[in-house]
């Protein structure tokens, strides 16, 4: 991470989980990948109907250099990229905020997702989030209706995150996306970008 950011305590909670169950996978480059249920498990149980596991996401250490280019010093100072929250490409970040404090923002792919924003201002909510269970957080169309109601796609809970969650951080796990995330363009199309998109559409010319 840059100097002008720490890893938000949850978050660091979060991998200690992680690693305390072996959800995670080193590659030849050096890397290590977090993920919230066992892969293996998860292909395997993959049906054309749905499959368990709650939410996929991995959770890799990433230098915004990789997407944004070395150049943009500036954004690279407050953007680091955490985790790949899409099959597409989109991607979670912390954002270093012009009040100081570190949300997590995240970048759709445009190729795919075009969700842009601040996902949530403090990190266990994001915890609360994933605990839903949607496949994936990168689909915001999906965002105003439980997993389970998803007539096309079904992905049963991960049931043993989710009383990590509710246990460690003494919350309740929400019903839908929509209860915590609050992009503006998510509730209404009119209503100005959020102010981690304004930030950001500043170095789209890149």
């Amino acid at each position: 991470m840059p100097p002008t950011m720490q890893v938000p305590i949850p978050i660091k909670m979060l991998y200690e989980w992680i690693e305390s169950r072996n959800l995670f996978t080193d590659t030849e480059e050096g890397k290590r990948i977090g993920f919230l249920y066992p892969e293996k498990e998860l292909r395997a149980s993959r049906t054309d109907d749905g499959r368990v596991g709650g939410t996929t996401i991995e959770f890799v250490a990433a230098n915004s250099d990789y997407w944004f280019g070395a150049e943009h010093d500036r954004l690279n100072q407050r953007l680091c990229v955490f985790a790949q929250t899409g099959g597409d490409g989109s991607i979670a970040a912390f954002w270093l905020s012009d009040s100081g404090e570190i949300k997590i923002v995240h970048i759709g792919s445009s190729s795919g997702s075009t969700l842009t924003g601040i996902l949530t201002n403090v990190s266990v909510d994001f915890l609360r989030l994933l605990a839903i269970g949607y496949d994936e957080i990168c689909w915001d169309e999906e965002f105003a209706e439980p997993p389970l109601l998803n007539t096309n796609f079904k992905v049963m809970p991960n049931v043993e995150f989710q009383d990590w969650v509710e246990n460690t951080f003494c919350v309740d796990i929400p019903k839908t996306a929509l209860e915590i995330v609050k992009i503006p363009s998510l509730i209404d199309y009119e209503e100005p970008m959020d102010e981690f998109e304004k930030w950001y559409q500043k170095f789209l010319d890149y």
